[in-house]
């Protein structure tokens, strides 16, 4: 519903509306940041992964106003992997579908989005969504802060924002450019790493898992997830199973493999070619399953959503990349890893090369 109505917003008026609604333009030296104690931060229309990718501005934030209240609105979709965020003091969100709103939602999201903001921050670097402007608007904020790219098309600039962060053109790690745009107000963090927060009872609800489907405390398991939502992002399933059968066969390391709903086949074609039981972490929610890779000392997958939510989670990790730009979309972090396919396809990543970085990066020595 909502895309509908941007897609007919965006094609009709915008000029009129940038003539009627524009706010003045302010730079820095214009802002009181002392005065600041209510902040929101807008990110929505985004894929897990995206979302994820923008975490750190929430560090940041928290580490220059450890006492502002701090809210944060998304998409339901990734509501799971924002909810418990250790930076954060209150979550909104917006449904998928119409048939999903009711009067109720309606009237909580009215009322918090009401409450009143000092400063509102709309996070437009992979996409620019006109209902998020329009969301940060109604919050009624002092600034509204967002980048100066993206601007819509008959607009002479994002003209709802009065503080416009500059737009680096030089290639940036998705996590930088979403961090470029408070630090136009002084705000940064030394640590850009994504962040999911397992809360305490999911830690041990993941621990006492993982000793109901492992054979003893002192047994050694890695994870997969050899599932892509994009069939140009997966490692063929048969250089998977090769490599988890070297390291078991090789090392005594037990496996724990992980699928999507509609990548149950996958899941099937990988158990035929191993050589040993894996551990199965199926029919779980997200924040399950994060709890549980979370644990693990580490994990391998293909470029794909699961990727963040394991590096958001804290799991050391090796990714295999294919036409996606590493500099852009890998994990910021020494714990995590990627291998890219020389021609950009992922099917050239060869299994000599996996087994031999994973051999490496977790520093495994012959029994």
């Amino acid at each position: 519903m909502w895309n509908k109505i941007e897609i007919f917003m965006k094609h009709r008026s915008m000029r009129l509306f940038e003539l009627l609604l524009s706010r003045k333009q302010l730079s820095p030296n214009d802002t009181d940041l002392s005065t600041i104690k209510r902040i929101l931060v807008i990110r929505q229309h985004d894929q897990l992964g995206d979302f994820l990718l923008s975490t750190p501005v929430l560090r940041a934030l928290r580490q220059h106003f450890p006492f502002a209240h701090i809210a944060l609105l998304t998409r339901s979709y990734t509501t799971d992997v924002a909810r418990h965020n250790q930076f954060i003091n209150d979550l909104l969100f917006l449904h998928d579908s119409g048939h999903q709103y009711s009067w109720q939602w309606f009237k909580e999201l009215w009322s918090k989005l009401r409450a009143g903001y000092d400063l509102t921050i709309v996070l437009n670097t992979v996409s620019h969504s006109l209902s998020s402007d329009i969301l940060a608007a109604l919050s009624r904020p002092r600034y509204i802060l967002g980048s100066e790219h993206r601007i819509f098309p008959g607009c002479k600039r994002n003209f709802l924002y009065n503080l416009a962060a500059p737009y680096d053109p030089a290639p940036k790690h998705q996590s930088q450019r979403n961090l470029d745009i408070v630090r136009y107000l002084g705000i940064d963090t030394a640590d850009p790493s994504e962040n999911m927060t397992i809360t305490p009872l999911e830690a041990a609800w993941a621990t006492q898992w993982l000793n109901e489907h492992t054979n003893s405390p002192t047994e050694i398991i890695f994870g997969l997830h050899p599932g892509a939502g994009k069939l140009e992002n997966r490692w063929p399933v048969e250089r998977f199973a090769a490599v988890l059968n070297h390291f078991y066969e090789t090392y005594g390391i037990r496996w724990l493999v992980t699928w999507g709903p509609k990548e149950k086949n996958l899941g099937k074609d990988l158990k035929k070619q191993l050589s040993f039981q894996p551990i199965e972490l199926t029919n779980v929610n997200l924040r399950q399953f994060a709890a549980v890779i979370s644990r693990l000392p580490f994990f391998l997958c293909n470029d794909t959503g699961v990727l963040h939510v394991a590096a958001a989670a804290g799991t050391p990790l090796l990714s295999l990349f294919g036409p996606t730009d590493i500099s852009q979309w890998k994990p910021l972090g020494d714990k995590f890893h990627a291998i890219q396919g020389k021609d950009g396809t992922v099917a050239s990543v060869k299994v000599d090369n996996v087994i031999e970085r994973i051999t490496k990066i977790m520093d495994i020595k012959s029994k």
